[in-house]
């Protein structure tokens, strides 16, 4: 094992040396055809969205057993470190680079049109974003792609060797995040030329991890403790966590315009509605069934409503948006009360929350997009929505458990009995969240 470590330290070294010899020759220029608002929009929504990443670690960590704290946050934590790497090496010119396949029904981008950033700097493209540098763009974009296999981390929290997670977060978004971003938001990109609308990630992001989290919930099978209950190690965390979402996702939908503008706030306004609304109908849903209301269903419904909007954010009005989040925290409510008395461990309920908010997102976006959805007489986008919601599920849940197939045969993926048995803090990280409550 040290072994591996030690080549993977030599070969990002190497990797770095080739990032100055290619990108070092580009200058920063500077393009005239900015627009200085968009610009500093941008910026602030990069930001925004890169702060979602920690606020899932909170939200993860405080939701898992005491014993697995740590290393339930720090795999959250971490994505940040390894996807930024992969996304600058070939992640952004696989989703944005010179299209591959016949034209506007391309399937993946040229790896070697943005190898290591060659070209990425101050220019402007205006092809995928005609008033920020495309550095800028490419950051931003990058910031999507960190938290997606993050997300998937709920699934199989408890039960993972660190090493073997680096290893699928980088084959992940490589093989499955980069081509569903080319699909969905290249110019020649197939899904976009059918008319499907994904305003912010609800398919890349949302639908990509709930099946991701689905397959490696089947594949690594039930934690060995399944059966026993448990309290969750922090609640305080999990509201925490809830609010760093909350106030990233603005950057997350509002940035997805790519410019400050009239779209941008509608997505901002949808964005805090339908949220609202997924919080308190998760309550009420609770109350209705003779559970009592919680912190852990406020934050879970206040969540729920995010991801659901998400997709739709800028295509469709206010009333739309608070039905889109009412609908969905009643449905995601039910799949994860289904889900906990199933066999299957999906530890955190990824696919129940994340990947079922995704699919009522997509199909309720092609219901009420503004002037071509269903429900304005319009049924072309409704039915190339339902046909990519079937290849995103095939490719996402199919590709991944592959995925997990290879890494498990390089790098084995589930720990230890007794590893498991003690926790993932203390034998994968040599820390401990419940020592430093003792000492205290």
């Amino acid at each position: 094992m040290k072994k591996s470590w030690q080549i993977s330290l030599f070969l990002i070294l190497i990797l770095s040396l080739l990032g100055v010899i290619i990108s070092g020759k580009n200058p920063f220029e500077l393009d005239p055809k900015t627009v200085p608002g968009d610009v500093a929009w941008m910026l602030t929504s990069t930001a925004l969205v890169l702060f979602m990443t920690p606020g899932l670690a909170f939200f993860y960590g405080g939701m898992i057993q005491p014993k697995n704290i740590i290393s339930t946050m720090l795999q959250s934590f971490v994505a940040m470190g390894i996807v930024s790497i992969v996304w600058v090496l070939i992640g952004f010119s696989l989703a944005f680079g010179d299209s591959i396949g016949p034209e506007k029904y391309g399937l993946i981008g040229n790896p070697f049109t943005f190898f290591m950033f060659k070209g990425v700097g101050g220019n402007i493209n205006a092809t995928l974003a005609p008033t920020i540098p495309l550095a800028l763009f490419a950051i931003f974009q990058m910031k999507f792609a960190i938290i997606t296999p993050a997300l998937i981390t709920g699934s199989f929290a408890g039960r993972v060797r660190f090493s073997s997670y680096i290893l699928f977060i980088s084959l992940f978004s490589i093989f499955i995040y980069a081509p569903l971003a080319h699909w969905t938001w290249h110019p020649n990109g197939f899904l976009r030329n059918w008319g499907v609308l994904d305003f912010a990630g609800g398919t890349v992001v949302h639908m990509s991890a709930g099946f991701a989290a689905l397959a490696g919930a089947m594949f690594l099978g039930p934690r060995r403790d399944y059966q026993q209950q448990f309290h969750p190690a922090n609640i305080p965390f999990v509201l925490l966590g809830a609010s760093m979402l909350w106030f990233g996702w603005f950057g997350f939908n509002a940035g997805s315009a790519l410019a400050a503008n009239s779209i941008a706030t509608v997505a901002l306004m949808n964005t805090n509605i339908a949220s609202a609304a997924a919080m308190i109908g998760f309550i009420l849903f609770d109350v209705a069934m003779g559970r009592k209301p919680s912190a852990m269903g406020a934050a879970i419904g206040l969540v729920v409503g995010l991801v659901a909007i998400t997709p739709a954010a800028g295509f469709v009005n206010l009333g739309a948006a608070i039905f889109i989040g009412l609908v969905a925290s009643f449905i995601c409510n039910i799949a994860i009360s289904y889900r906990s008395k199933t066999s299957l461990d999906d530890t955190l309920d990824v696919f129940p929350a994340h990947g079922m908010g995704g699919i009522i997102g997509m199909i309720l976006t092609a219901v009420f997009a503004q002037g071509v959805g269903l429900f304005y007489g319009e049924y072309k986008t409704f039915l190339f929505h339902m046909l990519a919601l079937v290849i995103v599920g095939v490719y996402t849940f199919g590709g991944s458990y592959l995925l997990y197939v290879v890494t498990n045969k390089i790098i084995p993926l589930r720990v230890s009995p007794k590893s498991e048995r003690l926790g993932l803090d203390i034998t994968q990280h040599d820390e401990s969240y419940i020592n430093e409550h003792v000492k205290e």
